[in-house]
């Protein structure tokens, strides 16, 4: 008796997996989407994935089946179908610290013409934030144009205005420009301004410590940014590109193998995280547009900082490792190294 009781269970147990593992009448299902649904901080330069549970038919996967909104309005951008996933690209920047509605309708159909049950709707919320990026404290690190703990190697002729400041190095680990000494201070025919180090005299060796102190502050604070307004940019490579004000954020290096573009207002800010390095490629220029300064513009570089022959940079550098010059390279702003500073022929203006 107790053989026919299990018997008619084992049976009901399997039906019950069977109709469970199959898709109602054959219909296609969303599996996953990107970003996850009511995921909040997403990037603003985030694109848009609904990925399916089999291949759908392309000609079903476009803008009327497949759409952005922010409210009641419509976002324009391309839509492309590969491989089970659709992704939708925006035409504009998303607004940060927004919330918006992806909906995928039933008018997507698998290849054998059968359409998702029921529209799929994807909620998420961009990361930065409404208010203006706040600028990155300089301290009195603000007092320099050049800034580094260990070395500044300048191997040719360079024109650099403003100060420059090495410590807890000495003196004779500032080379090649042909410093005439005074006191608490050097001056150089290369420099418009003054040169300091830590053996020099007082109060210098305290101003230069709390300098490099106010440096690393700094650096700490924008590598500390949180809820960056774009993700893994161009996966590192920006040349190219138009870059507007926010917080910006890679786990890699950034390489610039072609001319960019900052586009802002005067008090915009723009702070850039690095966590690999920086790599200008030779003759490659940084432009301001719309007012926007270098003095608001922020690049923090875990690793070393390279501009190529001949580049031009704008902002302040802020490296863990190490900034090199190449030939004729030139930068308007600062550069602030944990390490050395390599000049070769350079030009170095005050933001």
């Amino acid at each position: 008796m107790k053989v026919f009781k299990i018997l008619p269970l084992l049976v009901m147990i399997s039906i019950v997996s069977c109709s469970k593992n199959n898709k109602p009448d054959g219909s296609p299902t969303v599996l996953s989407t990107t970003p996850s649904d009511n995921l909040t901080g997403v990037a603003r330069n985030n694109e848009i994935v609904f990925s399916f549970s089999e291949a759908m038919d392309p000609a079903t996967i476009n803008d009327s089946t497949f759409m952005l909104k922010q409210g009641a309005t419509n976002i324009s951008g391309t839509v492309n179908y590969s491989g089970a996933s659709a992704k939708f690209v925006p035409d504009v920047i998303l607004s940060s610290a927004t919330t918006y509605r992806a909906t995928m309708t039933t008018g997507a159909k698998n290849l054998a013409g059968k359409a998702l049950l029921n529209n799929v709707v994807l909620n998420f919320t961009t990361g930065g934030s409404i208010n203006a990026l706040a600028v990155v404290d300089l301290g009195a690190a603000a007092n320099y144009v050049i800034v580094a703990k260990t070395a500044i190697n300048n191997n040719s002729t360079s024109a650099v205005t403003g100060d420059i400041g090495l410590s807890p190095a000495a003196t004779s680990y500032i080379t090649g420009f042909s410093l005439t000494n005074a006191t608490g201070y050097a001056t150089s025919a290369q420099i418009t301004g003054k040169i300091f180090a830590a053996d020099m005299a007082v109060p210098t060796p305290v101003n230069m410590t709390t300098a490099i102190n106010n440096m690393v502050t700094a650096y700490n604070d924008a590598a500390g940014r949180t809820s960056p307004d774009f993700l893994e940019l161009g996966t590192g490579n920006i040349g190219g590109k138009t870059l507007v004000p926010g917080l910006y954020k890679w786990t890699s290096g950034v390489t610039m193998p072609a001319d960019i573009t900052l586009s802002g207002g005067q008090n915009d800010v723009w702070i850039f995280q690095t966590s690999g390095n920086l790599t200008m490629s030779s003759a490659v220029k940084m432009t301001l547009m719309g007012g926007a300064q270098a003095k608001n513009i922020f690049w923090q570089v875990a690793g070393q900082a390279t501009l190529g022959t001949t580049s031009h940079f704008e902002g302040v550098l802020l490296s863990k490792t190490g900034i090199t010059f190449q030939t004729g390279a030139s930068i308007n702003g600062r550069a602030l190294a944990q390490t050395a500073v390599i000049l070769d022929a350079n030009t170095v203006s005050n933001p």
